[in-house]
């Protein structure tokens, strides 16, 4: 779909009502409730996280979705493909202000270019005990990415088109934070594999959209 028919679109997203768990759990991967259950004390005091999940113009001025793809490091969700964001700040005055300027550090795009269209519901991730709020947003003009030399080992790319085919969707095997290796549902563009919380706030939006072009 062509950036501008999208971004013509989009904002009724907001005359639906959030799928929460209806669409995530589509995504889940089977050993979640166990997980849940575990962890279930840790909940009430959940660290607070929040991302964006932001659509922009690029190839032939098709609507495009922007993923990083993490560094290595000793954290729970090292070399995973996930959304721009992190933990909020002092300054910032809202979660939806935290997704904006983690958003310009990991990516470099700037908080100003960026139209907030939703909140999403919210996803409880067990191993690192984060409460994470989505949020989507666009930028009119095509991004010049700039990945944050720290974190960020590459920006991935990938067209509505490709995240609304069902064909995506898959099966395959991950190696979690626990060093085990499981089966889990997932999407697969172009070899890059999304999977876990990412994948579950992939699939609400994917729901929401579905809603619109129903219309």
């Amino acid at each position: 779909m062509r950036f501008d028919a999208f971004s013509e679109i989009i904002g009724s997203i907001n005359s639906h009502e959030l799928p929460g768990k209806e669409a995530q759990l589509q995504m889940a991967p089977p050993f979640r409730d166990v997980l849940l259950k575990q962890t279930s004390h840790l909940i009430d005091n959940a660290k607070l996280a929040a991302v964006l999940a932001l659509f922009y113009p690029g190839k032939n001025d098709n609507t495009y979705l922007a993923f990083i793809l993490r560094k290595p490091s000793p954290d729970v969700h090292s070399g995973q493909i996930g959304f721009p964001g992190g933990k909020p700040e002092a300054e910032d005055f809202n979660l939806q202000q935290t997704a904006l300027r983690e958003t310009m550090e990991e990516i470099g795009v700037q908080s100003e270019a960026i139209q907030i269209i939703t909140g999403l519901s919210e996803v409880y991730i067990p191993p690192s005990n984060f409460n994470v709020f989505p949020f989507i947003g666009l930028t009119a003009e095509t991004p010049d990415f700039k990945p944050q030399i720290s974190e960020v080992e590459s920006v991935i790319e990938v067209s509505l088109k490709a995240v609304m085919n069902a064909k995506h969707q898959i099966i395959t095997t991950v190696k979690t934070s626990y060093g085990l290796s499981v089966s889990v549902p997932a999407f697969n563009f172009n070899g890059h594999i999304v999977w876990g919380a990412t994948a579950m706030i992939l699939m609400e939006i994917i729901y929401l959209f579905n809603l619109i072009l129903k219309k």
